[in-house]
């Protein structure tokens, strides 16, 4: 994910979690206004928010904050992992 992305994601985050507390929740069109001005960026969130992680439509502001400040702690769904303590081990 581009730095600009990730800038953008905890900005927008910080600014709902500070609106309306820690509960909040927000879709990836959060990150983006209604004009279709940055295209490939919507499509490289849309494809992280979706495919990557497989993520509901809406999610916790503090989730997706955590996600993107801490990439390595984010289990990916769509890995045959199971996460066991902060371990992790792989079933091929």
């Amino acid at each position: 994910m581009r730095r600009i992305l990730k800038e953008k994601i905890i900005e927008v985050c910080d600014a709902k979690i500070k609106a309306k507390g820690t509960s909040v929740g927000l879709s990836f069109y959060a990150f983006f206004s209604n004009k279709n001005d940055s295209p490939e960026l919507l499509m490289e969130m849309a494809k992280w928010w979706i495919m990557t992680h497989k993520l509901d439509h809406f999610e916790k502001a503090m989730k997706i904050r955590n996600m993107v400040e801490h990439p390595n702690n984010t289990p990916n769904t769509s890995s045959p992992c199971i996460l066991f303590f902060n371990a992790v081990d792989c079933f091929v």
